[in-house]
């Protein structure tokens, strides 16, 4: 009998595991695993001690009460251990269904453009600069900071000034354009989708068009102002938006367009303006005024006042005349005094005032548009030498 006790036990021991994985659901809880596991062993202990009482009685007339609550006991002690293992467990899922993996998208929500610094602090040196419908990706975020990526800068910047997730990919798609590059040594733009189509164009190994669309095997380009097509084999379409600038390249093309800006105003200011016809005498008392106004200038602020006066004979506002424009009433003092007349007569005008002159007459112009000059007073204006012009 001991043995068909043992036989019955590691039976029982079995079909209470299997009766586990069996019938718990795998999003049961553990109250109701226990409360099941609990139900499937009384069955069980059921049945078995009728087995059991069947095939003792086929051995022996009877059981003795004594014996049976022995076995009873030994059942017993074997559940609760049983019941403790099996609460133990740890039940998976059947199905674990992948979270979607939220974008790390961010767009510039700005009117004109927001600062990246180099730390999450209002008063952190700038780094670069996100413009309006720029964008990048999300490194890190702290508070109502973000740290983002965006071509070659790194940086934080506020999240007041971003668009997030769905929102960011939707001005994206708005916002961004779609490149083909192309991926051979010769690539021909054909005007249809065909390879008898006529030629449009050529590109070489990397340079790139806007795509519009793909086509099958083929690429829609937009190819200077007019429409063509690409074999999409031999290109690689991208798309991608605008990034940050950073204060490097920024202050590269201040600096840049300072130069641009500079040299401008050096070539207006330095302006062959179309030549007037003079006389000898005209020449004299043109020669003999810059000596007065610029005879101790360098030779640039010689041919500057020069300039003022011819600019004077060429607009409308004065006299069309060197003489009639230097004699007018109240406008250069050494003219009225008697100086110039003088310089003249003796012949005593210096030789660099006589070329200065000739420049100005024949058109050389280093004053732009001016009109007027007077000692530097501090005043705006060109400042050539000691006089001011404007």
């Amino acid at each position: 009998m001991k043995t068909n006790c043992k036989t019955w036990k590691y039976l029982l021991c079995i079909t209470a595991v299997t009766t586990v994985f069996a019938f718990v659901p795998f999003s049961t809880q553990a109250a109701d695993t226990k409360v099941r596991l609990m139900d499937g062993l009384d069955k069980k202990q059921e049945t078995t001690s009728g087995k059991m009482n069947s095939a003792d009685k086929a051995v022996m007339p009877a059981v003795t009460a004594g014996a049976a609550d022995i076995l009873d006991a030994e059942i017993s002690i074997d559940t609760n251990e049983l019941r403790t293992f099996a609460m133990t467990l740890k039940v998976l899922p059947q199905e674990i269904k992948p979270q979607e993996q939220e974008s790390t998208l961010v767009m510039a929500k700005v009117n004109e453009y927001a600062n990246i610094r180099v730390d999450a602090a209002q008063d952190a040196e700038k780094v670069g600069v996100l413009y309006k419908d720029c964008g990048g990706d999300i490194i890190e975020q702290k508070g109502e900071w973000t740290k983002i990526q965006s071509g070659d800068v790194s940086g934080w910047i506020k999240n007041d000034y971003l668009y997030f997730g769905s929102e960011a990919e939707e001005i994206a798609r708005d916002v961004g354009v779609l490149t083909a590059y192309s991926t051979t040594e010769t690539l021909r733009i054909r005007q249809e989708p065909s390879l008898e189509a006529g030629i449009v164009g050529l590109l070489a190994e990397e340079q790139a068009v806007e795509a519009i669309a793909e086509e099958g095997d083929w690429v829609k380009v937009s190819y200077e102002g007019t429409t063509g097509f690409v074999a999409a084999e031999f290109v690689r379409v991208e798309f991608g938006i605008d990034t940050a600038e950073s204060m490097e390249i920024i202050r590269e093309r201040e600096e840049a367009e300072r130069a641009r800006a500079a040299a401008d105003a050096e070539a207006k200011r330095k302006q062959q303006k179309e030549a007037v016809l003079a006389t000898a005498s005209e020449v004299d008392i043109l020669a003999a005024l810059i000596q007065c106004e610029a005879g101790g200038e360098p030779y640039e602020g010689q041919v500057a006042v020069g300039a003022v006066v011819m600019n004077r004979v060429r607009c409308g506002g004065y006299p069309n005349s060197i003489t009639e424009v230097i004699y007018a009433s109240g406008q250069f003092v050494p003219a009225s005094k008697g100086r110039m007349e003088s310089l003249i007569l003796n012949k005593n005008i210096k030789a660099s005032c006589v070329q200065a002159a000739n420049e100005a007459i024949n058109g050389a112009c280093n004053v732009g548009d001016a009109l007027h000059f007077r000692r530097n007073n501090g005043r705006d204006g060109l400042v050539i030498g000691n006089h001011v012009f404007w």
